[in-house]
């Protein structure tokens, strides 16, 4: 399965390659809101780009929410609060370092989404959904402990469960979020003991859709997440107290 990163805009081009440039300078902090950016001679130099290449690459990330271009003050990088965060483009340049902070709040709205996909899954799916979602699971347990098929086979067995909602948003969801959950994957795995560990709970999870029992899906999916938040928590140095009860999660 390709990454997400061969799908985005980044690298295609040049005035790609620029826009991929200027944007993880801008997510990783190098740049920070508020920051103006070089003259467009300045930093079409630097880049040792043309300007036509420069001027596409700004309106890329314009587009994403992440600098703004305005006459007399120039070109400002906008408040994380504008940037398009689920636009796969984005979310890649949060890697291969992401703040502790952003994978979590991952974490967080994985589980406000997928215990009620599964759910829905379980109602809806196509006996061909159904069988996707078994093959991705046993394509988990075949995985070879320690390389990627670990990580791609985990992603595929989430993702084919939200294609099978019926529902074109979840779809999407899924496709977006790829290369985060890729990299949030590899950290909160905790190696090969962690991913033999978890295949009991994604089994129940399959089991609860293949047998149409939409709150059990839900159910399990949720302890699923649970536990993976809990051990994520751990590697990134956090306090396992959370206030996931408190707040309905």
């Amino acid at each position: 399965m390709p990454s997400t990163m061969s799908r985005t805009y980044a690298k295609r081009s040049l005035h790609s390659i620029v826009a991929h440039d200027l944007g993880a300078r801008i997510v990783s902090g190098k740049l920070v809101p508020g920051d103006v950016l070089p003259t467009e001679a300045a930093l079409s130099e630097s880049l040792d780009v043309s300007r036509t290449a420069l001027r596409e690459a700004i309106k890329i990330l314009s587009a994403k929410g992440l600098i703004e271009s305005r006459p007399k003050t120039g070109t400002r990088v906008k408040p994380r609060s504008s940037w398009n965060l689920l636009d796969p483009d984005v979310l890649s340049w949060h890697f291969p370092d992401p703040d502790p902070a952003f994978l979590y709040a991952l974490f967080e709205t994985r589980l406000i989404i997928e215990p009620n996909t599964a759910a829905m899954a379980a109602v809806r799916a196509t006996k061909e959904e159904i069988k996707a979602i078994s093959d991705a699971y046993d394509a988990m347990e075949s995985a070879e402990r320690g390389t990627e098929a670990v990580y791609i086979t985990d992603l595929e067995f989430h993702q084919a469960i939200l294609n099978a909602s019926a529902n074109d948003f979840m779809k999407s969801f899924g496709m977006l979020i790829e290369t985060a959950l890729i990299g949030s994957f590899r950290l909160s795995s905790g190696g090969p003991a962690a991913h033999v560990q978890s295949l009991p709970d994604h089994q129940a999870v399959y089991a609860a859709i293949s047998h149409r029992d939409p709150e059990a899906a839900r159910t399990t999916m949720h302890k699923l997440l649970r536990r993976t938040m809990r051990q994520l928590r751990q590697q990134l140095g956090m306090s396992v107290e959370h206030d996931w009860d408190q707040i309905g999660l």
